[in-house]
């Protein structure tokens, strides 16, 4: 996989780095030295290759490391407090969700293989670091999983912007935060598992948040 920028080659464990190349006008002498001290393999090619390779503002420097390894769904079992995301596909979204289930001790993000959002190099970035402490579990079906999750004693809780205002509920201590599609919302088969809709009550004229906005204010919440 091929992620880019400075802040993410220090991010990313150096034993998954495979190579990293560079602008040939590079002249961070502290990217240089980190490369170095790491063992980390480095070579220098012209900018427009840099910009084929990524396509984006890579700061003079693209990575290739290992492709993100996915987690088995049976070493969440133990936790008491799950992520999932029903249908996602804002990658800048995913990447926010990532970041934000780190800082709130969150350590597990449940996805679904088909029509949702993946890891990515904008994923990568995105989330700054936090893909190498937060768990992203890949399902077939994931409302099978919340079932599974449901017998193991989990509460699910889907986010509606109709549901039960979030600030009055009594949360159970094993619990699945489910976030939906950005356009869509909650499908219709997670809705009729879940155990619990709640909402953010909107005092304006915006009737809905961004999702990963609406996320965070409900993680920090519910832990």
């Amino acid at each position: 996989m091929l992620v880019y920028g400075k802040n993410v080659l220090k991010d990313v464990e150096p034993q998954k780095i495979r190579r990293v190349y560079l602008n040939e006008n590079f002249h961070d002498k502290e990217i240089i030295r980190y490369l170095e001290d790491h063992h980390i393999r480095y070579f220098y090619r012209p900018k427009h290759q840099l910009d084929k390779m990524v396509d984006r503002h890579h700061q003079g420097i693209v990575i290739d490391m290992d492709s993100f390894l996915y987690s088995d769904f049976d070493s969440i079992l133990e936790e008491n407090f799950i992520v999932a995301l029903d249908h996602l596909e804002d990658v800048h979204n995913f990447g926010a969700i990532i970041r934000t289930c780190e800082a709130a001790g969150v350590k597990s993000i449940l996805i679904p293989k088909d029509r949702s959002v993946r890891v990515n190099d904008i994923v990568m970035k995105t989330s700054v670091g936090a893909l190498d402490r937060v768990k992203i579990v890949l399902v077939n079906n994931l409302c099978e999983s919340l079932k599974k999750l449901q017998k193991k004693n989990f509460f699910v809780y889907s986010a509606f912007m109709d549901g039960e205002d979030y600030q009055t509920i009594d949360y159970s201590d094993k619990k699945v935060l489910v976030i939906g599609n950005e356009g869509k919302g909650i499908s219709n088969v997670v809705e009729n598992i879940t155990d619990v809709r709640i909402g953010i009550p909107m005092l304006g004229k915006v009737n809905s948040l961004n999702a990963s906005v609406a996320a965070g204010i409900l993680i920090f919440e519910m832990r």
